[in-house]
């Protein structure tokens, strides 16, 4: 080949690693960063609605409408017939059902994380992987060591959950002044929190265990497995399995929204078929989960009277202190404390435009522990009395958190000026 030919060929070589490069980056913005962008807006407005529907709830339940309001979310009705009939009331269909949805969404988010996102490296993932295990333990132990005992500490899972969306939403809402490793290191702690929390409810809040329906559960499980290695791409067959799963799951003693996490799961996050299946769920479910779903939840569970001496009541209550002294300093200090020690001993390094001194903004706002903790709430006691302290604990110490880690962050933004996003 001629040297007056080489300038061409190498030209052609250029232009062509340039078209792959740019079809790679597109692929990557397709599933990865486009995916987190939709999850953050989505939360941002969740949070919103989130917050309206709590404040609608406690509105009502402490107006002159307040026995309308439990009536409400006490009517009991059952769907399916025969042997296969489940009857509940209105609120535990909220919080069997419709958050079997909202698990799932969060399921997916786990798997997405874990294949394509953040998590996937495991150096990556090292830091808020152990950062949020040192603010599951913390707020556990601050917790079981305030209630000291008795039928209270039965809700030592309460103050351990950090709610995505009022967290995310409040980053969110801070903008481009803050790096987007604050986001992305904020985001990851809140899902590696998710993951214990799933394990907590399947292992500490679940009934007494039914064996055949444990086991009818786990083949239909098996059953998906199958459908997916078949190559059946049809949404009918894996709609019928995910309906049965619930039921059984429903019936083994196992709360009913694990067959949710256990589904999102085994949603394939690579293409099958030449779809993108968990991109397409997310896309759809998210909205339905953030918009609808955990307003509802609110509503249904976040309607604690508050009249009379309730608040003097919660204030000379352990359970009250157990859960806010959990959710403010286990939060703060286990987060802010293993992330100064992992980076300190060169386990794990903090993301790129992000200090340390961000950390404890980051740590604070994790203190917001108001879905899930409200969830394992539901769980933990039969005591309405015992429900309602651990709920006004939960306002009082996601209030605080959340006033402490937006004022932290806003402090650091207006000293640093803006950052790069």
């Amino acid at each position: 080949m001629s040297q007056a030919a080489l300038p061409g060929v190498m030209t052609s070589r250029g232009n062509m690693k340039a078209i792959r490069d740019r079809a790679r980056g597109g692929r990557v913005r397709d599933t990865v960063v486009e995916p987190v962008l939709g999850f953050v807006r989505a939360e941002t407005v969740g949070g919103v609605l989130l917050l309206a529907a709590a404040v609608l709830a406690l509105g009502w339940a402490n107006s002159p409408l307040s026995d309308v309001y439990h009536r409400l979310w006490s009517l009991e009705f059952g769907l399916g017939a025969g042997p296969v009939r489940v009857t509940d009331d209105l609120r535990h269909w909220v919080n069997d059902g419709l958050m079997t949805v909202f698990f799932f969404v969060v399921a997916l988010e786990i798997k997405r994380e874990l294949v394509t996102g953040e998590l996937r490296d495991p150096r990556a993932a090292a830091l808020p992987a152990l950062a949020a295990g040192g603010g599951v333990v913390l707020p556990a132990l601050i917790f079981l060591a305030i209630v000291d005992g008795g039928p209270a500490s039965a809700g030592w899972g309460i103050p351990m959950a950090t709610d995505i969306a009022f967290a995310v939403g409040v980053v969110a809402l801070l903008g481009k002044r803050l790096a987007a490793g604050v986001r992305v290191f904020l985001l990851s702690i809140a899902i590696v929190d998710d993951v214990i929390a799933i394990a907590v409810i399947a292992t500490f809040y679940s009934g007494p265990l039914n064996g055949l329906s444990l086991a009818v559960a786990c083949a239909g499980l098996l059953l998906v497995v199958l459908l997916r290695r078949a190559g059946v791409a049809a949404v009918w067959p894996y709609a019928l399995a995910g309906a049965g799963i619930w039921y059984f799951t429903h019936q083994s003693g196992v709360h009913a929204t694990i067959a949710g996490v256990a589904l999102g799961l085994l949603t394939p996050a690579r293409p099958f078929r030449g779809r993108e299946v968990l991109r397409d769920l997310e896309q759809r479910l998210h909205p339905l989960s953030a918009f609808v779903i955990i307003p509802i939840f609110a509503l249904a569970n976040a309607g604690v009277d508050l009249r009379g001496d309730v608040l003097g009541q919660a204030a000379a209550s352990r359970l009250f202190w157990g859960v806010a002294a959990g959710l403010v300093l286990g939060k703060t200090l286990g987060i802010g404390l293993v992330t100064y020690i992992a980076t300190r001993s060169g386990v794990g390094t903090l993301p790129e435009g992000m200090t340390f001194r961000h950390v404890w903004g980051v740590a604070a706002l994790a203190a917001i522990g108001f879905t899930v903790s409200l969830f394992i709430t539901d769980l933990a006691y039969t005591d309405p009395t015992l429900a309602d302290l651990a709920k006004i604990g939960i306002f009082a110490g996601s209030l605080i958190g959340g006033l402490l880690g937006t004022g932290t962050l806003v402090l650091l933004t207006r000293r640093s000026g803006a950052e790069p996003r």
